[in-house]
């Protein structure tokens, strides 16, 4: 009587394991075209690997990846017309057209092609790039300086043969992808959510739910459809980061004042007008905010995203940890805590001063 009836029992994790072996053999394929869009990319792997002749031969069996391309394609579209239609000053619609460079960039050549981008830069003009932009976003010169002395701090690092720069720009090329497909599918939702109160409420307890749940019980379905190494972290990395930036952007559109919809409304725009008009461009900063919070959330994720392939500097935490390695593990530590001082600083200022000229004009 004092212990809980076996016949209450639910065989829930049978349950689980029965619909994954199903989803692993029904849909294997499909998650294999996905693993390689972003590890390296439709041309990147195809191309190089058969040449054109051969890769034109494969599209009867490829047709996921293109309609995955196609799709791509559009969501690439309508930001440049978003972009276009809400952002009226030259500086930003630059900045935005250099995004998109690096989204086409990431869809083609994926996680590999980033990351080999990173390492053919010679570290001095990454130091220098990034310093320049932090002078530049933060408005400060020291700001620049403490930038470029944080860069040199993780480069000077060494573990034997392995150098901590190449370790930081493995773990920048996964934040980066995680981040840019964050985006790609997190601002498209947000102004979904914020335009239908349906929507907005089927999609919060899911975001609650990825918020909450421990990121270790996500790491399991992963590895089962895509195995180990960086695809499977980067989709983990996705699930855990993508929250922030569609609450934010729901939560921004939906602040806009109502007193200037009315307006855009009472001089005859049209709802569509309105939003890219309107609300998008009053709505930028917390866009923004939501970008900073995923890409920090991102970056959170390097030492669990190490235990499933990801390799960088969270594989030299988990290795430190597994051979008490105080050092190492210290050294490793404080290469994070750096990296994600400097991506957290120039972010929060992006997001600041956007927040500054939007309340001046």
């Amino acid at each position: 009587m004092l212990e809980f009836p076996e016949w209450l029992t639910i065989p829930l994790s049978d349950w689980i394991i029965a619909i994954m072996d199903w989803v692993e053999a029904v849909f294997g394929g499909f998650f294999g075209t996905i693993g390689d869009l972003v590890l390296s990319g439709v041309f990147g792997t195809m191309a190089s690997s058969f040449g054109i002749k051969t890769f034109l031969w494969q599209i009867p069996v490829t047709w996921w990846a293109f309609f995955i391309l196609v799709l791509a394609v559009l969501v690439i579209a309508a930001a440049v017309i978003i972009a276009w239609r809400a952002m009226h000053q030259l500086r930003l619609v630059i900045i935005t057209l250099s995004s998109l460079f690096v989204i086409i960039f990431s869809l083609l050549f994926g996680l590999l092609g980033i990351e080999s981008l990173l390492l053919l830069i010679p570290w001095w003009l990454v130091i220098l790039a990034v310093g320049y932009i932090a002078w530049r976003v933060i408005g400060k010169w020291w700001a620049g300086l403490a930038v470029v002395i944080s860069l040199l701090v993780i480069g000077s690092f060494r573990y034997g043969d392995i150098g901590y720069w190449d370790l930081s720009m493995q773990t920048l090329a996964i934040i980066i992808t995680s981040v840019i497909i964050s985006l790609i599918i997190g601002i498209p939702t947000g102004i979904l959510m914020s335009r239908n109160e349906h929507i907005e409420s089927l999609f919060k307890p899911v975001l609650d739910a990825m918020q909450t749940l421990p990121s270790f019980v996500y790491l399991v379905p992963v590895m089962i459809l895509f195995g180990l190494g960086k695809v499977p972290a980067t989709f983990a990395t996705i699930i855990y980061a993508v929250p922030p930036v569609i609450r934010l952007t729901n939560a921004g559109i939906r602040q806009v004042s109502p007193s200037a919809i009315e307006a855009a409304r009472a001089f005859g725009s049209s709802a569509r007008q309105t939003l890219f008009e309107v609300q998008l461009p009053l709505a930028i900063p917390s866009i923004l905010v939501g970008i900073n919070q995923t890409t920090m959330m991102a970056l959170a994720m390097v030492v669990i995203a190490s235990m499933v392939g990801a390799g960088g500097l969270g594989l030299e935490v988990l290795r430190a940890l597994q051979s008490l390695d105080i050092g190492r593990g210290f050294e490793a530590g404080l290469s994070i805590v750096l990296l994600a001082i400097v991506i957290d600083r120039i972010t929060h200022a992006m997001a600041s001063r956007q927040q500054h000229t939007s309340s001046q004009s």
